[in-house]
């Protein structure tokens, strides 16, 4: 599978929301409650979107023949006091090109422009059920930890979330 990983733009925002709306419908803990109306994801990712234009962060996109599959975000906004750091968010790839090697290319070009932004320390996390922990720890993650009852799932209940880190640069 050819897959193409670059920023997107405010012209991917349609693609982004249908993304996200997929997401949280499939159970993704991503900040969503399910059903996600596609206007609310919209004004998300174009906020976010903008955000990019200003330099706080960095929106990746992953096409197969021109059909965007997955997205992450690396957050390069931080403290005074954690200029070296960065964080990946909003990791997502569409259901039916799940197992394709989307997600792990997305995050190794996140991480190339994390070190290219000068920053030697990423963070994330993910839900405790269902989340990409294994992922995450396959591409060398250290699990710092693991918070209980931290956020609702998307069809409700509580989900602990898993907190990790990685040295890069």
């Amino acid at each position: 599978m050819d897959i193409t990983i670059k920023p997107v733009g405010l012209e991917d925002t349609a693609a982004l929301a249908e993304l996200l709306v997929q997401t949280v419908a499939a159970g993704g803990s991503v900040s969503f409650m399910h059903p996600l109306p596609p206007a609310q994801a919209e004004d998300f990712w174009r906020s976010s979107l903008e955000a990019a234009a200003r330099g706080g962060r960095v929106v990746l996109g992953a096409f197969v023949t021109g059909r965007l599959v997955g997205t992450v975000t690396l957050l390069l906004d931080c403290p005074p006091n954690q200029p070296h750091r960065g964080e990946i968010a909003k990791m997502m790839t569409a259901v039916a090109f799940r197992g394709n090697g989307i997600a792990r290319a997305l995050l190794q070009e996140a991480e190339r422009r994390a070190i290219a932004a000068g920053r030697t320390l990423l963070t994330l996390d993910t839900a405790e059920e269902a989340g990409a922990a294994g992922l995450y720890e396959r591409l060398g993650y250290t699990k710092a930890g693991v918070i209980p009852d931290f956020a609702l799932k998307p069809h409700g209940g509580l989900v602990g979330t898993v907190l990790f880190y990685k040295r890069v640069g």
